[in-house]
């Protein structure tokens, strides 16, 4: 019996598996949390440039009145200035960024022909606080020529989750999932918190990075650790589901935000909502893999036990059996083929990034791959992000944009064992373009079925973005597969943080974040129907890939049984 076959012995998904699983996902929760947060913590309110003493009387087309706040929900930049009067008799045109003095005014009316001199606004601004009582943007006026700063926000924050990803994954494979699970969800609350009491924005910047570092590290290390304690028939499943609970987290943001408008207070709400992990993670085990893998055999024979007690199974797997199981899968090369490669062998030759374009083929099939994880990050973040500008109530549409991925994950598991991966993504990313498509088209004043069209497209790429990183796993021999999801996770990264940068393109036209998105993807969708199906995937379709690596008659052999052991495990 192999590792793997402690499941067949203990139950793939049994009372143990199944409390660990979900005391896991809980947590998952946060890094939807905190990747969506700054929808509302950078959000900019209506604002117009103070007058520069108090104001009496308020213009504005044909309405008057007292206070300027009154008019900011009313206010537009493309829809003229206020125009106001303070005690001196001195009357100011004001607009976002720059107020103008009227020269020798005549009567207080809206329309005025005579000099003026602009300036730009210095005094400070006024804000609409009936939407958002108080955000960093009015906190420390990042508007106008200090707007760049609050949209480099959500890049920032994703390059620390590129960062997280690199760090954390490989500390991962050196000290342990359990540590670096506990770790990282003590810095998600630790420095969620921080975040709320940063004295600047230099501060906030800084807390927010190390914030997406340690979300992004939970998140990389939660999907193995999960995987290693589920077996092979519930493993698509369970590894798919922790997207479910990042959904969940982004339907969180979106009720706090809902109840909470001033944005410290948010931020705190947030990294409580799943304080209570704190109290059990440090009771986690390990996971029998990297016990087994460490050589730490008494406690992974302690932790077997554990499992089979809880499980309710009498048949309790020896980790001796399982070292010499794996020890005879592991010699089973005849002596005439290692004679061979001890004679004439050469030294191996590491591998790069380079071993992914071996041949033509292998060539397209990278490319297509790696398009498929960048279109499949940032259609998600694009929908995300942008579903607060789609009309109607922005609380509401993130809302629904979190709750439209629990069934498209439910969805996209049935299709993969029913009709298989290929036949599955590119739909999915066909489907995507088209919403995309439609939403242009679709009169502006019909917010509702654009909004319903947006959900669609989420609903579309969430299915892409979930399956691509089990089908990149199926695609490539194993001796290069880590490179490959490797190479894969880096562009969803580099997705991810282009997304904002797509977002704020609304600002040139209100459908371009949409066009290059339902461009992209539905190009890469055609693209995606020229890979191979890898759902009972034969064994010369690994032989062929390692032979056009150059690989030696045993590595060949080797890397097709491994490859079809990982597709048959994932």
């Amino acid at each position: 019996m192999s590792v793997e076959r402690i499941f067949d012995e203990l139950g793939h998904f049994k009372r143990f598996q199944a409390c660990v699983y979900f005391a896991a996902v809980f947590q998952a929760t946060a890094c939807g949390i905190h990747y969506l947060a700054s929808v509302f913590l950078v959000e900019t309110p209506a604002f117009v440039c103070g007058a520069p003493a108090n104001v009496t009387d308020v213009l504005f087309g044909n309405l008057t009145g007292t206070s300027v706040e009154d008019f900011l929900p009313l206010f537009r930049a493309e829809t003229g200035p206020l125009v106001v009067r303070t005690p001196g008799g001195e009357q100011w045109e004001l607009s976002r960024c720059r107020r103008a003095l009227r020269i020798r005014p005549g009567d207080f009316a809206y329309a005025f022909d005579g000099n003026k001199s602009a300036e730009a606004c210095v005094g400070g601004f006024v804000y609409d606080r009936s939407e958002v009582y108080q955000s960093i943007v009015t906190d420390w006026d990042l508007v106008c020529d200090r707007a760049w700063l609050a949209k480099l926000c959500q890049p920032t924050f994703m390059l620390g989750v590129l960062a997280g990803a690199l760090v954390f994954g490989d500390v991962a494979d050196r000290v342990g999932r359990v540590k670096i699970l506990m770790f990282t969800s003590l810095c998600q609350f630790g420095i969620g918190v921080c975040v709320a009491f940063s004295a600047n924005y230099y501060y906030f910047v800084a807390f927010r990075f190390l914030l997406a570092m340690a979300s992004s590290g939970y998140l990389v290390v939660v999907f193995v650790y999960v995987t290693e304690f589920t077996g092979i028939e519930v493993r698509t499943w369970t590894s798919m589901h922790v997207h479910a609970a990042f959904a969940v987290g982004v339907m969180v943001v979106a009720l706090t935000g809902y109840l909470v408008r001033v944005w410290w207070i948010y931020q705190i709400v947030l990294s409580l909502c799943t304080s209570p992990f704190l109290l059990f993670c440090w009771k986690f085990p390990e996971t029998p893999f990297y016990l087994i893998a460490k050589g730490k055999h008494e406690e992974a024979q302690a932790l077997l036990d554990a499992m089979a007690r809880v499980n309710g199974s009498e048949r309790r797997p020896k980790v001796e059996e399982l070292l010499e199981s794996e020890e005879q899968n592991g010699a089973e090369l005849p002596e005439k083929e290692e004679r061979e490669e001890a004679v004439g062998k050469a030294p191996e030759r590491k591998l790069s990034i380079l071993d992914l374009f071996g041949s033509w083929r292998m060539a397209g099939r990278t490319c297509t791959v790696w398009a498929i994880w960048f279109v499949g990050s940032l259609g998600y973040y694009v929908f995300s992000l942008g579903s607060v500008n789609l009309g109607g109530n922005q609380y509401v549409n993130l809302f629904l944009v979190g709750a439209v991925e629990l069934p498209s994950y439910l969805v996209g598991c049935f299709a993969m064992d029913r009709i298989g991966r290929k036949k599955t993504c590119a739909p999915a990313l066909l489907l995507a373009g088209v919403a995309c498509a439609l939403i242009i088209v679709v009169p502006a004043d019909i917010e509702a079925l654009a909004i319903a069209l947006s959900m669609i497209g989420k609903f579309a790429v969430a299915i892409a973005f979930g399956l691509i990183y089990l089908y990149t796993c199926e695609l490539y021999p194993t001796i290069i597969r880590s490179l490959a999801v490797g190479s894969g996770s880096m562009m969803c990264r580099v997705g991810s943080a282009v997304a904002p940068f797509c977002v704020y393109l609304a600002d040139v036209w209100i459908y371009l974040p949409q066009l290059i998105v339902g461009v992209l993807a539905f190009v890469i969708g055609i693209l995606t129907l020229m890979l191979p199906e890898t759902l009972g995937r034969p064994l010369t379709s690994t032989l062929e890939e390692a032979e056009a690596l150059g690989r030696s008659p045993a590595e060949k052999r080797k890397s097709a049984a491994d490859g079809l052991e990982m597709s048959r495990r994932v």
